[in-house]
């Protein structure tokens, strides 16, 4: 459905109450302005007012000049609102921070009260869900859609139209290079997509296949900036990555699983993974290797910026960085550390029962989302999980990512001895594997790069002596932690699938 026709919808069921918390206030105020012009043509006296701080109560279907006077005052308004004849929707802009004064709530209250008898509907369009519990019981909440592929080809065309009337405009591109270009704004507010292609056709007043880069790249600004989805630039290979031999072959049989023809075939879209194991042992490096194999975008979702210290706040955060991620599908979805992100959800004492919530919503996207979008979360503290998490279907896989064995030590090794310029077979990697025993790949990574720098301040060559006296100097997190490894590996012995 459209937003048009859900919005309508919700006038037809009768809500009282309407709340659209988003920043695209223009296109929300056109959404109610083309419902409520269509419902006036059935319904004689349907009429559509606004309210702004800054104009007071007037007409909402066409700006005349038509006012009631000296209702700038939000309490004003809504006392005049009980006042009017006749069903009408009004739509209220940036009311929420007015209803912490109680004279403008308990006026709200009567305007709620006045609506639900009367079969009119108040429409709150605000930035921030500021309800007050006290009301938030009332409204319906109306969430507004990203842009579909259709409506950001409408929104590139009418942008070069409007621009080629000031000054000619060149357009040159191919049917395919155009939905590319679609698919890099999918996922952006019709504000964002409309100021990146004006952005990118004013540098040099031509729209062709040469600004697809430019578009990418306004797009990974424009979502850096909303701070809950972070583009990461994915340019690891899974043959960078030592082991992992499971974990590898599972990905490999999947590769194409989120493509039509996958569904033509009867296969269901992998949902997710989710890794466990020893800290540095290379989870966070396969979500990237993830992205890259499969050819997907990979986002991280920076849980921390999703918490808020408004009432409800959070949780809207959170249901937008999700229907984001659906938006920009096919994608990876990376949530590192997902236990500290919801590490309260086990208990409402702490913050009042908001990680459980979030928790709770993530848990049902991740059951019912239908967009082909592929979870990768990484954990490493096993007990801050909530045992929900771990329940089957959550995930298609739980794999656990133990110390690398001396073979795979011994690949490790040669990989990062290769991307220091350095020829593995000048070095005894098997004297190597042997002194890296309990070291984690990361670990392993740091002892190469700690000698070199070592190499480099005596003014000498890097060669395997001076790599073992630097693994002899620094212990392992398996030595200094040795109790809580070895729990963590006794704990996934049958309840996890062994990455390597």
């Amino acid at each position: 459905m459209t937003d048009r026709e859900r919005f309508e919808l919700l006038i037809h069921a009768g809500h009282p109450l309407i709340s659209v918390v988003t920043h695209e206030e223009e296109y929300a105020l056109n959404v109610v302005r083309e419902v409520a012009f269509d419902m006036a043509r059935d319904l004689a006296g349907l009429g559509l007012w606004q309210w702004s701080v800054a104009s007071g109560l007037r007409d909402g279907l066409v700006d005349t000049g038509k006012r009631v006077t000296t209702t700038e005052n939000a309490a004003v308004a809504l006392a005049q609102l009980t006042q009017l004849p006749g069903r009408y929707i009004c739509v209220m802009l940036d009311l929420g921070p007015h209803l912490s004064d109680a004279k403008t709530l308990r006026y709200f209250r009567e305007a709620i009260r006045h609506c639900r008898q009367a079969g009119s509907h108040l429409v709150l369009i605000d930035y921030a869900d500021q309800l007050p519990s006290v009301v938030a019981t009332d409204a319906v909440r109306f969430d507004v859609s990203l842009p579909a592929e259709g409506e950001l080809d409408s929104i590139i065309r009418d942008v070069v139209c409007r621009l080629h009337r000031r000054e000619p405009i060149e357009v040159d591109l191919t049917r395919r290079q155009l939905q590319t270009i679609i698919r890099n704004l999918r996922g952006l507010t019709r504000r964002q997509a409309e100021r990146i292609i004006t952005e990118v056709v004013l540098e040099d007043h031509r729209l062709d296949g040469s600004d697809i880069n430019s578009i990418l790249a306004a797009k990974r600004r424009a979502v850096d900036r909303g701070g809950l989805l972070e583009y990461v630039e994915a340019p690891v290979d899974l043959s960078e990555i030592g082991g992992l031999r499971r974990l590898k072959h599972w990905l490999k049989l999947r590769q194409q699983a989120m493509s039509d023809e996958a569904a033509k075939f009867g296969i269901t879209a992998p949902r997710g993974i989710l890794m466990l194991g020893v800290q540095g042992a290379g989870k966070s490096l396969c979500a990237k290797a993830i992205a890259t194999a499969w050819q997907r975008p990979l986002m991280r979702m920076d849980v921390g910026a999703l918490y808020d210290k408004y009432i409800g706040e959070s949780e809207r955060r959170l249901r937008d960085a999700l229907r984001q991620a659906e938006s920009m599908a096919p994608i990876i979805l990376w949530v590192d550390e997902i236990e500290k992100a919801f590490a309260s959800s086990a208990s409402r004492s702490t913050d009042g029962g908001l990680s459980q919530r979030m928790f709770g919503s993530l848990l049902t996207w991740m059951q019912e989302h239908l967009a082909p979008v592929f979870l990768v979360a990484t954990a490493n503290d096993i007990e801050a999980l909530p045992p929900e998490l771990l329940r089957k279907g959550r995930f298609d896989e739980i794999f656990f990512v133990d110390l690398p064995e001396a073979s795979t030590r011994r690949e490790i090794f040669a990989i990062h001895l290769q991307k220091r310029g350095r020829d593995p077979d000048k070095f005894d990697l098997d004297k190597l594997a042997e002194q890296s025993e309990g070291f984690s790949g990361a670990e392993i990574e740091q002892a190469v790069v700690s000698g070199l720098h070592h190499a480099f301040a005596e003014g000498a060559a890097l060669d395997t002596d001076r790599l073992v006296q630097t693994l002899e100097q620094s212990p392992p997190l398996s030595v200094t932690m040795a109790e809580s490894v070895q729990a963590l590996r006794q704990w996934a012995e049958g309840r996890c699938v062994p990455a390597d």
